[in-house]
């Protein structure tokens, strides 16, 4: 017992990864990292000034704070419903920001849940840069063919060569595969029959 009012209560924040004019992409719930005082972290998260690491839930993953917008205390931000967050006297929008994108560097866009489920607006990658530097005017061959880029020559002339060797050989040893699709010598005509 004395062990457990002994322990420090963890510092639980609101992980905001960014901050657009009207939604704030929401990670969730977290908890600083790190081995300072609950009050000196408390005092740098309302500063805004916190630097270490986050987890996330209850996952095991720490990330560092510099990955995200704002780390802020749990009773700064009040969600009103699922859609919609009171902080610094503001009613925000929220987006949800999934896993895959919590170390994502760039930037975020907010759209309407793919899955049609009533759960507001989801965030995800920012693809807009790289689909604007694709130049529509190459177009992508009909096959694609997987070899070295330094390869002198047909990639199947190998292969050709084989099949007609081998077909060679075949008719000229007595043993192999013979026409009526058996293997073996062919039989030798009985004496004195001729060949």
């Amino acid at each position: 017992m004395i062990r457990k009012l002994l322990q420090r209560k963890s510092v639980e924040i609101w992980v905001i990864k960014q901050i657009d004019e009207d939604v704030l992409h929401l990670c969730g719930i977290g908890t600083p990292q790190t081995e300072q005082k609950r009050k000196a972290v408390i005092e740098a998260l309302e500063r805004g000034d916190y630097r270490g690491g986050v987890r996330i839930g209850r996952t095991g993953v720490v990330l560092n704070s510099r990955l995200f917008a704002a780390l802020i205390p749990l009773e700064a931000l009040t969600l009103e419903h699922e859609r919609l967050a009171l902080w610094q006297g503001r009613t925000w929008q929220i987006s949800r920001v999934p896993q895959r994108c919590w170390h994502h560097e760039g930037r975020l866009i907010a759209h309407l849940d793919p899955l049609g489920n009533q759960s507001g607006l989801v965030s995800s990658e920012d693809v807009s840069t790289i689909r604007d530097s694709i130049d529509p005017a190459t177009s992508t061959p009909a096959t694609v063919e997987f070899r070295p880029g330094d390869a002198l020559e047909e990639p199947t002339a190998d292969s050709h060569d084989a099949i007609h060797q081998a077909r060679a050989r075949r008719h000229t040893k007595d043993k192999g595969w013979r026409d009526d699709g058996t293997w073996g010598t062919p039989p030798k005509p009985p004496e004195g029959s001729d060949p």
